[in-house]
């Protein structure tokens, strides 16, 4: 199997080619592959691009002409939507007599080289490149996100399961249906540029349509027909288990790290990490905005990245080890005065072995990917929101000790007394983006939920304590701001968050539903017994057990998508006849695609398993993001779902 990494720096390739006396434009998914796989703006800058620019909505666009006679654009969908009238109206401004496109997909009206050229206007020389492997952020060797598709969530309450005649993604509405063919576009790319021919299985309703779609599309069919290896990619609806995306079970320092530093501006993956102690400047400044953020991704930088994945792969105690091992080394081989102590790593020792670089030029150059990685690990480890990280979880193991033995009205009553307004809270105690984490795990955990008269006071109780909350904050947070769509307190009116919250309930209503039409995956929470605490079972974890089973019975909930006739037959004639169907266990390679996001604990837990009960298959793990606990609360509860756009 071709390694991800080496895949994303394919994909980069006509770009760097023509990248010479060029102005590079990029979107911000395209960005945030080249910053992850494709060596990072340096890389173009090296190859002789004159300047990286983001490429800016519209509005912007025809402020930030090109400046240049030559310009190179890179997107990360088609060329429609807001994407079209950006790269319109920087050729507009008539300074381009030269450009080139890298995109997916259709254009909009027509061939794209001729739009490009009316754009330009007369004189004006277009060409349009082919993308082979498509822009992905290769996390490590085993993971991948498709960043142009950051933005799809499956329906909480999920559409209604059809019989065979269900229409494919026509049958979902406008924005949802353009950002599932771009999905599916990508990851044909994908599957082309790795030379496979796979079977396509799905769990869950927005899965089963992509899967229906990528088997049945004719680009895909004419690629299986040539390729040689084979590979099953089950898709799997993130809606029906959150509890996995917001819960705080993982012992991971990578999922720590995201979750507590902030993201890195234009970046949904990446983090901000501070690096003022490597300069001699004292400032009381947190943020301190005069000295560029460090950040995760290294791509260049064969120890960072070595370091990286232990972070990914490895329990937190081992990482941090592992982080020390790496900085005694690199100071041994700078010949700097590093004094070895053993025993158990702390923030303190981290730091003072960084100080020793912090004078000496060449050392920082040499090793700055591997300091950032460790300035990281030592912001996250003093953040306060990591003595947190473990009321969560406190939490967590009472709910499903408590929803076991209670019903959900109980489980409630417990959390309002939680709520505290801004001017009482302590540090310790929960916000309100803190209580929307704890409802999503609450009612994807619990399941079907008994209605009632008294789970409507339960709910309404915490409803109106929540929006008093939300009300009372000194300053909205952005993710409050986005969820209320008010972006400062003064704007804020109790009407508002009313609303705000009703809307939450509802879409919690339907997490509870999302795993209704299971059979044999509808329940993730285990009650229990006289021995043994509840428990959580992933979702997930089910489903790959299932794959793995040596019984190999007929998956009930993963569903095969046949691709053409032949398949139809097969499974048609296995009704009467013993026919093997097609089971994702068959192949050597297996593909889990998470659709709406996927946690580092999740794709750890994956490649355990399958290397536990099937230790010949190798696995890859994709999904559209990376989440952490408010990541996934955003995607659920925001207003705007940064879905690509329709036609103009």
């Amino acid at each position: 199997m071709a390694a991800l990494p080496r895949l994303c720096r394919q994909a980069w390739e006509p770009v760097l080619a023509r990248a010479r006396g060029a102005v590079v434009f990029l979107d911000a998914a395209a960005a945030e592959a080249l910053h992850w796989g494709g060596g990072g703006a340096g890389e173009l800058l090296a190859a002789g691009a004159l300047r990286v620019k983001p490429l800016p909505p519209p509005e912007g666009a025809a402020a930030a002409g090109a400046a240049s006679p030559r310009v190179v654009f890179v997107l990360s969908g088609p060329l429609r939507g807001w994407a079209a009238a950006a790269v319109r109206a920087v050729l507009e401004t008539g300074s381009v007599r030269c450009c080139a496109l890298l995109c997916a997909g259709e254009a909009e009206g027509g061939e794209p080289e001729e739009s490009l050229r009316r754009w330009m206007g007369p004189g004006g020389r277009a060409e349009v490149l082919l993308r082979g492997a498509p822009l992905l952020v290769p996390l490590t060797a085993e993971l991948g996100l498709l960043p142009a598709s950051a933005g799809i969530v499956p329906p909480a309450g999920g559409p209604r399961q059809g019989g065979p005649g269900e229409p494919g993604l026509g049958a979902l509405p406008g924005e949802l249906r353009a950002a599932g063919r771009v999905l599916v576009g990508e990851l044909d790319a994908l599957l082309g540029a790795m030379g496979l021919r796979e079977e396509c299985f799905a769990v869950g309703s927005l899965s089963r349509l992509l899967a229906a779609e990528l088997a049945s599309c004719a680009a895909a069919r004419n690629r299986r027909r040539m390729a040689t290896n084979r590979a099953a990619v089950v898709f799997v609806d993130r809606t029906l288990d959150l509890a996995g995306a917001v819960g705080h079970h993982g012992d991971n320092l990578a999922e720590k790290i995201l979750s507590v530093l902030p993201k890195l501006p234009g970046h949904k993956t990446d983090v901000m990490v501070n690096m003022v102690e490597l300069t001699a400047l004292q400032t009381p400044d947190e943020a301190c905005s005069i000295i560029a953020p460090g950040c995760l991704a290294q791509p260049n930088d064969p120890a960072a990245k070595a370091l990286w994945e232990s972070f990914m792969n490895l329990k937190q105690k081992e990482a941090v080890m592992e982080a020390r091992r790496h900085l005694v080394e690199a100071a041994s081989r700078e010949n700097l005065p590093i004094k070895m102590s053993m025993g158990r790593v702390t923030p303190e020792q981290l730091s003072s072995y960084i100080q020793l670089f912090k004078n000496n030029l060449k050392a920082l150059e040499n090793h700055c990917g591997l300091l950032q990685l460790v300035l990281a690990t030592v912001q996250t480890l003093k953040h306060p929101q990591i003595s947190k990280w473990d009321n969560f979880l406190a939490f967590e193991r009472l709910l499903l000790q408590s929803i076991g033995e209670s019903e959900m009205p109980n489980v409630l009553n417990q959390l309002l007394t939680m709520i505290k307004p801004y001017n009482e809270r302590m540090p310790d105690d929960y916000t309100c983006e803190d209580f929307l984490v704890l409802l999503v795990y609450m009612y994807s955990v619990v399941g079907e939920i008994k209605g009632g008269k008294e789970l409507d006071k339960a709910e309404e109780e915490v409803k109106k304590a929540l929006a008093k909350a939300i009300c009372d904050e000194a300053e909205p947070s952005p993710l409050l701001q986005k969820i209320t769509g008010c972006d400062s307190a003064q704007n804020l009116t109790s009407q508002k968050a009313t609303d705000a919250v009703d809307k939450i309930f509802k879409t919690l209503r339907d997490i509870s539903r999302a795993r209704m039409h299971m059979k044999q995956f509808n329940s993730i929470h285990n009650p229990g017994s006289n021995t043994h605490q509840a428990s959580y079972k992933p979702l997930l974890k089910q489903v790959v057990e299932e794959i793995c089973n040596p019984d190999r019975p007929d998956p009930v909930d993963i569903e095969h998508m046949s691709s053409g006739l032949t398949d139809l037959l097969k499974t048609g004639f296995s009704m009467f006849m013993k026919v093997n169907r097609p089971h994702p266990g068959d192949h050597p390679l297996l593909i889990i695609f998470m659709v709406g996001g996927v946690t580092v604990s999740e794709v750890k837990m994956v490649k355990d398993l399958v290397a536990t009960r099937k230790p010949g298959t190798q696995v890859l793990v994709l999904s559209t993001a990376l989440l952490t606990p408010l990541d996934a609360v955003e995607l659920l509860f925001t207003t705007d779902h940064p879905q690509p756009d329709t036609d103009i």
